[in-house]
């Protein structure tokens, strides 16, 4: 019998075959199951149990701040295999891996969406669309395009970031958030009073920065947030 401490966000590998016939009992905070096939498992909460074998759980987490305890259980294993039976990496490393990787992502995505929204106004330019707004009957330059891709696409860099730190699920909540986000930013276009051709234009340069950082992200938290890397 042994007890694992969890703090904050830290995440704990599950190896099959040292944790041989493993009960596992929650008794300080809340732990959450990671399972097999990269989905989220439930929430256990203090006193909750649960075996350990045969159950497809890969990690044990600790979806809060507060540090969790657990105490773990193992008949006939070896005094000698208890300290090779969890596999951590250091929490500070842990999480600046993580996030290096996510920012890493994010940029790259950023560039992406920038040079992709550039383009496409550009061929919406060379196609006849003015990008003309009525208020003060300035034109949009192609550099102002790429500046506020850039921009938007950075703040959606940070609140990934901001899931990855304190989400349970921050691929699904980043998702449901930027797709809402997405679909409020189309309303805009159509009350700035411009012709059609350039309002229809807006919302395509939209969905373009959009499918770009969404899917990029999303799939980067999944990696980032559900399957952390584990030594053993």
């Amino acid at each position: 019998m042994r007890t694992l401490a969890l703090r904050g966000g830290e995440r704990v590998a599950v190896i099959a075959a040292q944790w041989h016939n493993a009960f596992a009992v929650v008794t300080r905070g809340r732990v959450q199951l990671e399972l097999r096939d990269g989905e989220p498992g439930p929430v256990l909460g203090r006193d909750a149990g649960f075996w350990l074998r045969g159950t497809g759980v890969r990690a044990l987490r600790n979806p809060g701040l507060r540090t969790a305890q657990v105490r773990i259980v193992t008949p006939h294993t070896p005094r000698s295999r208890e300290h090779d039976m969890i596999s951590t990496t250091p929490a500070p490393a842990r999480h600046t891996h993580r996030f290096r990787g996510l920012a890493g992502t994010g940029l790259l995505a950023t560039v992406a969406a920038m040079i992709a929204t550039t383009l496409a106004a550009a061929l919406a330019r060379a196609a006849g669309v003015d990008f003309e707004v009525p208020d003060g009957g300035e034109t949009i330059p192609l550099s102002g395009i790429a500046v506020v891709t850039g921009f938007f696409s950075l703040v959606g860099v940070v609140m990934a970031a901001a899931f990855l730190r304190w989400s349970v699920r921050p691929a699904e909540r980043f998702l449901w958030t930027t797709a809402a986000l997405t679909a409020v930013s189309l309303i805009p276009p159509f009350i700035a009073g411009a012709d059609t051709a350039t309002v229809t234009a807006l919302l395509g340069l939209h969905l373009v920065a959009a499918a770009v950082m969404i899917p990029a992200l999303t799939r980067s938290l999944r990696t980032k947030g559900d399957g952390a890397a584990t030594s053993s």
